[in-house]
């Protein structure tokens, strides 16, 4: 699905020392499983996400997402991808303070009606949310409870790649591995990213891509680029 070729990030390049977020590398993605991008503060693993996300431009490399080169795209068609084909789960929820957890999710579908109503009830379902959850707003809902509503939003217009950036960093340890069960499951048939520096959410991932200074230093599982 993701073919990266040479990919390099570099901040402040007006000043004598520039800043590599990222280094030159090349790596391949499939077309689903659960990816932990693992690595500290400073390491690359969020721009990496960024760049592929189309939500940031490398500085140098190639992108290519199902044959298609992603930076030479036109804004509006970087925009159609990630409204169609792509889902973004952060570490914070970033919910409408004043929409009800089922409007956070029918808000961000692509087709409006009924349909889309019933789809997002199942889905709310699925992550335990009831009646009486779905009508709250996110103030007066718990932590994994708003989290797991950010997950359905995200899902809602079934994207064959859905990024996920620390989505459990603000969760306790209950709610982090209900949420990573939940992206498991999804990722059986599309590809599911996680950045994180938690190793213990990624045990059931497929691969897990260790990155150091900007580049990759290890991957564990599937097969090395």
């Amino acid at each position: 699905m993701f073919e990266i070729k040479n990919i390099s990030m570099i901040y402040d390049m007006e000043k004598t020392e520039k800043v590599y977020a990222l280094g030159g590398f090349d790596l391949a993605l499939p077309d689903k499983g659960l990816i932990g991008i693992i690595g500290p503060s400073g390491s690359g693993k969020s721009t990496l996400m960024y760049c592929l996300s189309t939500l940031k431009k490398p500085t140098d490399g190639q992108i290519l997402y199902n044959g298609k080169e992603l930076i030479n795209l036109k804004d509006s068609e970087r925009e159609k991808v990630r409204r169609h084909e792509f889902g973004f789960v952060f570490q914070r929820h970033f919910l409408v303070p004043y929409m009800s957890a089922l409007d956070n999710v029918t808000v961000a579908a692509t087709k409006n009606g009924q349909e889309t109503i019933n789809k997002s009830k199942k889905l709310l379902a699925g992550f335990g949310l009831g009646d009486k959850e779905i009508c709250k707003r996110p103030a007066k809902l718990s932590g994994g409870q708003r989290q797991r509503t950010a997950i359905a939003r995200a899902m809602i217009n079934e994207p064959k790649v859905l990024f996920a950036d620390e989505p459990t960093a603000a969760l306790d340890h209950e709610n982090a591995f209900a949420v990573m069960k939940i992206l498991k499951q999804y990722s059986k048939n599309n590809l599911v990213l996680v950045i994180t520096h938690d190793r213990s959410i990624l045990k059931d991932a497929d691969r897990v891509i260790e990155m150091w200074d900007g580049n990759i230093s290890k991957i564990i599982g599937g097969e090395e680029v």
